[in-house]
C-alpha cells in the first residue's frame, strides 16, 4: 500500500513480477494482496487506482490507455484513432466551419499559437497555409515571447489557438487581449460548449480520447487538414499558382 501510494505512476506501468522483485515477495502474495482489498486480480487493482487518483500527468494517461486495451494491440490502438474522428464528426458544425474557412480567407495575417503537443498542430497548419500563399506565423508556445508574438496582431488578423482540454495561461492572455487588439479569434477545442475564460469568435471541435487516456493528435491533425483542403478548393487559382510557384523553385535549386 505504501509502494503503491508514493510511487503511483511507477506502480502502473510494472507487471505483476516486477512488482513482486521490487518488494521482495511472491506474484501470489500480490495476488492474495489484490483479492483481499477487493479485486479480482492485480490488473482490476492497477484499473482501481488508477480510477481513485485524481488528476496525473502524461504518464498516467498512457497507463489508463494502456490498461484499457489490455496492453498495446495495434488493430485496437487503430480503432480507438476511428473511434475519435468519429466523435469529432459527431460534434462538426459545418456551419461553424464555413466561419472558419472565411475568416482564414479575409485574414491579413494569420498567428498561431500551439503549447506542448498542441505544437505540434501548429506547425502542421503554419506548414500548410504557407505552401497556399498565405501570410502565416507561429507564436512562441510560452514565456515573454509569447506576449513578443502577439503584440504584432491587430486589426484584420486571425489568431488560431490550439487549446484543447486545459486552457494554458498564454492562450487565456491571447484571447483576453484579443479586445483591445481587434484581432479575430479561432480555437480548436476539446470541448463542444465553451466557458467564458476560452471563448474564442469561432470554435472547431476535435476529440482526443476520454478523459484519464492518452489523447491522440489524429483527430486534430485530420482537422487540420480538412481545413487546408476546403480552403484550397476556395482559394482555387490562387492556391494553385502559389503550389505551382514552389514546384518550379523545387525544380530549379534541387537537382
Amino acid at each position: 500500500m505504501d509502494f503503491i501510494e508514493n510511487r503511483t505512476d511507477e506502480f502502473l506501468f510494472m507487471s505483476i513480477g516486477q512488482l513482486a522483485r521490487q518488494l521482495e515477495v511472491s506474484e501470489a502474495t500480490i495476488s492474495r494482496f489484490a483479492r483481499h482489498i477487493g479485486y479480482h486480480d492485480f490488473k482490476e487493482l492497477k484499473r482501481g487506482v488508477l480510477n481513485q487518483k485524481e488528476g496525473g500527468g502524461a504518464a498516467r494517461k498512457l497507463a489508463g490507455t494502456l490498461l484499457k486495451n489490455q496492453g498495446f494491440d495495434m488493430e485496437k490502438w487503430i480503432e480507438q484513432q476511428k473511434e475519435c474522428l468519429d466523435e469529432t464528426l459527431r460534434g462538426f458544425s459545418m456551419e461553424e466551419f464555413e466561419r472558419a474557412l472565411d475568416a482564414v480567407c479575409a485574414a491579413r495575417r494569420i498567428f498561431i499559437h500551439g503549447k506542448n503537443a498542441s505544437a505540434s498542430a501548429a506547425r502542421l497548419l503554419h506548414f500548410r497555409l504557407r505552401r497556399l500563399g498565405l501570410a502565416a506565423e507561429v507564436i512562441p508556445s510560452g514565456g515573454s515571447e509569447v506576449i513578443e508574438g502577439i503584440a504584432h496582431a491587430g486589426k484584420g488578423d486571425l489568431v488560431i489557438l490550439f487549446c484543447y482540454s486545459k486552457i494554458s495561461r498564454e492562450a487565456r492572455m491571447i484571447l483576453e487581449y484579443a479586445a483591445d487588439a481587434g484581432y479575430g479569434t479561432l480555437a480548436f477545442t476539446g470541448e463542444q460548449t465553451s466557458s467564458a475564460e476560452r471563448h474564442a469568435d469561432i470554435s472547431l471541435y476535435v476529440f482526443r480520447g476520454e478523459k484519464g487516456e492518452y489523447h491522440s493528435m489524429a483527430s486534430a491533425a485530420a482537422m487540420v487538414d480538412a481545413l487546408i483542403v476546403a480552403l484550397s478548393e476556395r482559394m482555387e487559382m490562387q492556391s494553385a499558382e502559389s503550389l505551382i510557384r514552389i514546384q518550379k523553385l523545387k525544380e530549379a535549386y534541387h537537382r
